[in-house]
């Protein structure tokens, strides 16, 4: 019997579970059901996110055949094989897993078959597109981006396959509480299969009258590094200590932390963290440890796991070494504010555009000072609108020879403006 992960597949694109973004109301997926139209693209995301579910849900709701292949263990002539096949349905969806895998060979077979649209290929992989995928591939294909599954969605396809008797474990009548789902899904970190094949050996290899209980979970998923925080807080707990970690300029607990999280696989998050921590904790201090910190991460994510683990660690220690400063974040949160606060107000006439005719007769664009044409690239004129003038978002940190520089220009430019 295949797995229940496999039987519990959505068989339409309606019966998707998660990814709202695509397949919610009004979204991309649903539109092209409801048009009928169906075009190739690249499925990007995590293990366990449903690429595959998708690909076939997408198949049930055309009514057309679905054939599924590996481009790196399939061969040309299985690629053939399909392409024959589809011309007797129009249209058929192949799913062509590990896309990033291709070598030129097919890739050279694929090219005329997308252009002619012969097939609707459906690409999955967990490597970032944008570097792995030939550009003359991904060109002809649109991609979109999966996400780790909510704990509330992981938990509703829980329950739906135990209470389905047709393809999931309804007929085992299994007595289990909410809470104890809730800490199984949270202990997978979005990974929907794991989740569901981990139910059914709980459910298979217990004797009836079948309680499932956390412990009967745990001890299938020892060696999760998330597994049954019942706060369900462990993976937000230690994105948040690898944080504070670097801003507190500890490399010792960053490491650790990372450790944990690539223990889990958690590739996208360190990422993702990663690069939010160096523009915020960092920032105008040290501009090049950001931009060093952004090369660390697309080699990461393109050599992909274990040997990601290298570039990031360099990044975590340069970040946790680094001098710090949050002036950018403050600055921008702080115009924000003062926004969300309903000031829409006036742009000086001086500094509105000037590119129309009859913009001169309205005042805007006239008595603009161009400062390349004033010693040192600057003149005295008015930016702000009248109600925020003197109003300061900006306040330089001194941590840095960048920000120090840039601090010390920017009082020079105070002390000119008060003269």
């Amino acid at each position: 019997m295949e797995p229940l992960a496999y039987r519990m597949r959505p068989r339409t694109i309606d019966e998707v579970i998660g990814q709202e973004q695509l397949t919610g109301e009004g979204q991309i997926l649903q539109r092209m059901v409801k048009s009928k139209r169906l075009q190739s693209l690249i499925l990007y995301g995590p293990p366990g996110t449903g690429k595959t579910s998708i690909a076939s849900a997408l198949a049930g709701s055309f009514d057309i055949p679905f054939r599924q292949l590996n481009a790196a263990t399939d061969s040309k002539k299985a690629l053939q094989q399909v392409t024959d096949e589809a011309k007797l349905y129009p249209g058929m969806i192949v799913l062509l897993d590990e896309i990033h895998r291709l070598d030129k060979a097919k890739q050279d077979f694929l090219l005329p078959i997308l252009e002619k649209g012969t097939i609707t290929l459906i690409g999955a992989t967990t490597e970032n597109p944008y570097i792995s995928i030939n550009p003359a591939i991904r060109s002809r294909l649109q991609i979109f981006e999966l996400y780790p599954l909510q704990s509330k969605d992981i938990v509703h396809l829980l329950h739906q396959a135990l209470t389905d008797c047709e393809r999931g474990l309804g007929d085992y009548n299994v007595q289990v509480q909410d809470e104890v789902l809730e800490h199984l899904a949270q202990a997978m970190n979005g990974d929907v299969r794991s989740a569901l094949n981990t139910l059914e050996l709980a459910v298979t290899s217990s004797e009836s009258p079948i309680i499932l209980t956390d412990e009967i979970f745990q001890s299938l998923v020892t060696n999760h590094p998330f597994a049954f925080d019942k706060d369900g807080d462990t993976h937000y707990d230690l994105l948040s200590a690898f944080q504070k970690s670097i801003r507190g300029s500890d490399p010792d607990a960053a490491l650790y932390y990372m450790a944990r999280l690539i223990v889990g696989g958690d590739l996208i998050s360190i990422c993702r963290r990663l690069v939010v921590t160096a523009y915020e904790d960092i920032g105008l201090a040290n501009p090049a440890a950001t931009e060093r910190t952004l090369a660390a991460v697309q080699v990461a994510e393109r050599v992909g796991l274990p040997e990601a683990r290298i570039p990031l660690a360099d990044a975590v220690i340069d970040l946790c070494l680094s001098p710090k400063s949050n002036s950018g974040v403050k600055a921008i949160d702080a115009a924000i504010a003062e926004v969300k606060k309903g000031r829409h107000l006036p742009i000086p006439n001086t500094i509105r555009d000037a590119h129309y005719n009859g913009a001169k007769e309205r005042g805007h664009g006239v008595d603009y000072k161009y400062p390349h044409d004033y010693p040192h690239a600057w003149v005295e004129q008015q930016y702000l609108p009248n109600a925020l003038i003197d109003t300061q978002f900006y306040h330089p940190n001194y941590t840095g020879k960048y920000e120090r520089a840039l601090a010390n220009h920017w009082q020079q430019l105070q002390e000119k403006r008060q003269h």
